[in-house]
């Protein structure tokens, strides 16, 4: 079992901003806040389901800007969790919120909660990206914040948005270096989408504003699960969950409900090009661990389609005996 959330949303509460790209509702496919007693009611059929598998299950709290929460809801969604997590049913708490929107005080209640981990809505380290996309707050903040949040104990995750208004592919991967340098434990990468009733939307209906495509988005995307891959950060969201409300909401934009497959099919394919582009065109076995299987021959036999598009009549097998990652080639018959 991977590691997994039992997450609650707290969707457009606290916010004192309108992002350009925000419709917390359609993202999260919520659109209330939870009682204390649905968070402990769920928290505690949850306990029983997952009963073995504490180490890899926190509690989250995401959808919105955490901590700018009144107080009082605040830590009355965070009681009922941290009375699971100090029976040992969770490993802890994760939650999101925005880099303006913690400080030493915040971090000492969260502590006393059992948060252990905090991701932050950093989405660009561009200043005029974030002014743009009416963020309000700047690079500086989010370093700040990461840096608080460290200090403190807490594991830090940072999320991205590529393809923003007024951001670049340049701009993106320069974004990917900048939180590296900050060193987080975990990253999501969202592709920015254009939902309805968003200033987003209004820019992209005045022809002010062209989303990525879904394969733009992908090469890009793929990119940076190899950048963050060499400094050994965990990638542990690429794009937005499937949610009926997110698709009847989508105006456009490179949103796929395989999206991470899609990139991972094209990070094997660029892993193979040299080699295959060395080899005389024909039919080859290739093994792979079998977990790279359908990584390996593509979402829709893409990558399949691609090799055998430029001469190669390419059979993809699974062997227990290679790690993930490798592979073996051989011209078929051989082996």
């Amino acid at each position: 079992m991977k590691h997994a959330n039992v997450a609650f949303f707290v969707p457009m509460v606290g916010c004192p901003h309108r992002c350009s790209f925000c419709d917390q509702n359609s993202i999260t496919g919520e659109s209330g806040v939870p009682t204390p007693e649905e968070v402990d009611a769920t928290l505690k059929k949850a306990a029983r389901e997952l009963h073995g598998f504490r180490e890899k299950t926190e509690v989250g709290f995401f959808g919105g800007s955490f901590t700018m929460i009144p107080r009082e809801l605040m830590c009355s969604l965070l009681e009922p969790a941290a009375k699971w997590v100090r029976r040992g049913a969770f490993s802890g708490i994760r939650l999101s919120t925005r880099p303006d929107a913690i400080d030493e005080d915040v971090l000492e209640l969260l502590k006393s909660y059992g948060v252990t981990s905090i991701e932050l809505g950093a989405q660009s380290s561009d200043d005029a990206v974030l002014e743009k996309n009416r963020r309000g707050h700047s690079f500086e903040d989010t370093k700040r914040a990461a840096a608080l949040i460290k200090a403190a104990g807490f594991s830090l995750g940072l999320q991205m948005m590529t393809g923003l208004p007024g951001s670049s592919r340049e701009k993106d991967i320069r974004t990917a270096v900048d939180f590296i340098s900050l060193s987080p434990d975990t990253m999501r990468i969202y592709p920015a989408l254009v939902l309805k009733n968003t200033p987003m939307a209004k820019w992209y209906e005045a022809g002010e504003y062209t989303p990525q495509t879904v394969d733009e988005a992908a090469a890009l995307c793929a990119e940076l699960l190899d950048v963050f891959e060499m400094y050994k950060i965990n990638v542990i969201r690429l794009g937005l969950h499937s949610e009926r409300s997110l698709e009847e909401s989508l105006v456009a934009g490179p949103y796929h409900p395989a999206f991470r497959e899609i990139c991972e099919s094209l990070r094997f394919r660029k892993k193979l090009a040299p080699l295959i582009g060395r080899l005389p065109k024909g039919a080859y076995l290739l093994k792979v661990a079998p977990s790279d299987v359908s990584k390996c021959v593509g979402q829709h036999r893409s990558n399949a389609e691609y090799w055998s598009s430029l001469g190669f009549d390419v059979k993809v097998e699974a062997d227990g005996a290679i790690a993930p990652g490798g592979f073996e080639i051989m011209a078929e018959g051989m082996g």
